[in-house]
C-alpha cells in the first residue's frame, strides 16, 4: 500500500517551473536587440556624376576602345566576336592607333565577373590602365 500512495504523491509534484527558462529567453532577446543596434553595415560610396544637358563633343583624337560582353560571355570588339585569348592583341593594336583612349567594357547583367576581370587584366598588360565597366540593360 505504501507504494501506491507514494506514486500518487509523485504525480502531484511533477510540475516544471518555466520561470527560469523565460528569464533566460528574455535576457537573450535583450542582448540581441542591444548588439544589433551597434552593427554597422559596410557600403561602397559611389560618386555618380551629374547628368549634363549639353555634354562636350567627343575629341576625334581620343577614341575609346569599346568591348561588348554578351549574356553568354561572348566578347565582341568592332562588330566581330573575338576569343578571350586575343583580347590583349586587339587592345594593343587599337591603343597604338588611339593612345589617349580608354577601354570601356559594356557587359550584360547576366555575364560573369570573371570575363570582365580577364578583359581588364588583358588591357593592363597591353598598357591601358583606365578600364571602365558599363552595364547593359
Amino acid at each position: 500500500m505504501s507504494r501506491k500512495k507514494s506514486r500518487k504523491d509523485g504525480d502531484d509534484s511533477s510540475d516544471i517551473d518555466l520561470t527560469p527558462m523565460l528569464d533566460v529567453v528574455f535576457i537573450m532577446l535583450i542582448f540581441f536587440i542591444v548588439t544589433a543596434s551597434f552593427i554597422k553595415e559596410s557600403v561602397i560610396d559611389l560618386n555618380v556624376p551629374e547628368e549634363q544637358e549639353n555634354p562636350p563633343p567627343p575629341n576625334p583624337d581620343e577614341q575609346n576602345i569599346l568591348i561588348t560582353v554578351t549574356a553568354t560571355n561572348e566578347i565582341w570588339l568592332e562588330q566581330r566576336r573575338i576569343d578571350a585569348r586575343a583580347v590583349r592583341a586587339n587592345i594593343e593594336r587599337l591603343h597604338a592607333e588611339f593612345p589617349n583612349g580608354i577601354v570601356i567594357v559594356k557587359a550584360d547583367e547576366e555575364s560573369e565577373a570573371a570575363t570582365f576581370v580577364a578583359i581588364a587584366d588583358a588591357a593592363r598588360e597591353a598598357g591601358v590602365n583606365q578600364v571602365s565597366l558599363v552595364a547593359m540593360q
